[in-house]
């Protein structure tokens, strides 16, 4: 993850970027050309702190048709002096996934850039995984000299076509070369090559494994964060912990979650908290606020995973702090409390938004905790963090719990959200936002029409265009 650079929410570029609907539909009313500069920029430098989470290539795409937006400036980034120097897919990878539903969408420049880019740029993978769906069996075909000729022949270039085609995530060109009668021997043996290979490591140990003593695994712990890089091996010493350690043990653990080393220490409190042990919530107090960050961030996550009652009854004590122990005890009372716990859960939602803003992290628990517990007075700071977020994905949280808390959201942000980035909340939108508006319907229509939109989407959507037409069809029979 990284943090980009985003615009206030309240121009173009800004919602543009942060995916939202309203972004679309100002784009349509606004001057082409700034609408096209605009959404150019958000596809050649990618606003999205994870792109693992969060949506915007069908976004963009959708938009790029609607403007009937020229490929130049997409050509230009893919093919710039930059590809061979920063080779990393944060660079090219929204672009080329942007052509690829152009290229859905019957746009033969679109297949054009992604055939000469899969053959000539460094993020090649990435272009030949967006082909692999939309390019048809001649045009991938004439790819594989181009591809092959990328890992020479010889050891290090076999072992290098058997790793990619290993890790392709479509292999569909892959199969067609295997056929091919010029390059099918070489692909055939680098499939076997990959298969012999998924064995070996199989059978083959993947690092350092500690001995069988609560001892042994307390010390490879810590063996581990004291080395040249640092492992973090905590969380897994604390997975070796639950198979080793018997009643017997006890002592010696919560003697090293006390005042243990580093790691061992984070390793023993992990394993205490998974064991539910009754002085595990006083270890974890304690361990909070600790100077080492190995600590502390072990003390926070054991705690989270607690489901007790008493772990319950523990968070409503600490949700009134205002440090990390506080918000983590809160975030536990939004997925578990009680009605009771809505001002505790309410409280914390409004102290991280002021300290922290509308991007602090685990605030999407609290935000849908909020629509857990029905806590209607929460709906002016969910509505911030909607408007605010540059996370696509904690809008949608806060979408959802719109839709619980706030009766204005049907006639409000379920209108826009019908044509948000991110597939959930367009699928919230079907079902929730008002007919009342006249474009409504047209974009409801757009989406069951539209071949690219996912199928929960599609399906929300027809259920509410026959839903809405049986209801004309009634009131014109009254």
């Amino acid at each position: 993850m990284f943090d980009p650079d985003i615009a206030p929410s309240g121009t173009l570029l800004g919602l543009l970027q942060r995916g939202r609907g309203d972004g679309t539909l100002h784009a349509l009313a606004e001057q082409r050309g700034e609408a096209l500069a605009a959404l150019e920029q958000c596809v050649l430098s990618d606003p999205r702190r994870d792109w693992q989470v969060e949506s915007r290539s069908l976004y963009y795409a959708r938009l790029y048709s609607e403007l009937e937006g020229g490929l130049e400036g997409i050509e230009q980034h893919l093919f710039h002096p930059d590809d061979l120097l920063d080779t990393e897919e944060q660079r090219t990878g929204l672009a080329l996934s942007v052509l690829g539903h152009l290229a859905g969408y019957g746009r033969r420049d679109a297949l054009r850039l992604l055939r000469e880019y899969a053959a000539r740029g460094a993020n090649w993978n990435w272009a030949l995984d967006e082909l692999a769906l939309r390019d048809d069996d001649a045009g991938l075909t004439a790819l594989a000299p181009a591809i092959l000729g990328r890992f020479p022949r010889g050891a290090q270039g076999d072992a290098a076509l058997a790793r990619a085609l290993r890790e392709a995530y479509e292999p569909r060109p892959w199969r067609l070369w295997a056929e091919d009668p010029v390059h099918g021997a070489r692909v055939r043996a680098a499939q076997e090559q990959g298969s012999f290979d998924r064995w070996q490591r199989q059978l083959r140990p993947a690092g350092p494994a500690p001995g069988w003593s609560v001892r042994d695994v307390l010390e490879w712990a810590q063996q581990g964060l004291d080395s040249v890089p640092a492992q973090h091996r905590d969380a897994p010493a604390a997975r070796c912990l639950a198979a080793v350690a018997g009643p017997e043990d006890r002592a010696e653990l919560l003697r090293a979650a006390r005042r243990g080393p580093e790691a061992a220490r984070a390793a023993a409190l992990r394993h205490l908290a998974g064991r539910q042990d009754p002085d595990a919530l006083g270890l974890i107090e304690a361990a909070a606020g600790d100077p080492s960050p190995v600590v502390s961030r072990a003390a926070l996550e054991s705690f989270t995973r607690m489901r007790s009652a008493a772990a319950v009854e523990r968070a409503r004590r600490w949700a009134e702090r205002e440090d990390e122990l506080g918000t983590a005890a809160a975030q536990m009372l939004a997925v578990l409390g009680t009605a009771e716990d809505a001002s505790r859960v309410l409280a914390a939602l409004r102290r991280t938004v002021r300290i922290s803003g509308a991007a602090a992290e685990g605030l999407a628990v609290l935000v849908e905790g909020a629509g857990r517990l029905s806590i209607g007075c929460a709906a002016p700071v969910v509505r911030h963090v909607y408007r605010e977020t540059p996370s696509s994905h904690l809008r949608g949280c806060a979408a959802r719990t719109l839709a619980v808390i706030d009766p204005s959201f049907a006639d409000g942000f379920a209108i826009e959200c019908l044509w948000d980035c991110e597939e959930s909340t367009r699928e919230l939108a079907a079902r929730h936002a008002a007919t009342g508006d006249v474009r409504v319907l047209a974009q409801l229509r757009r989406l069951a029409a539209d071949p690219a939109e996912e199928a929960d989407v599609q399906s929300a959507v027809r259920g509410r265009l026959s839903t809405t037409s049986a209801s004309v069809v009634r009131q014109r029979s009254a």
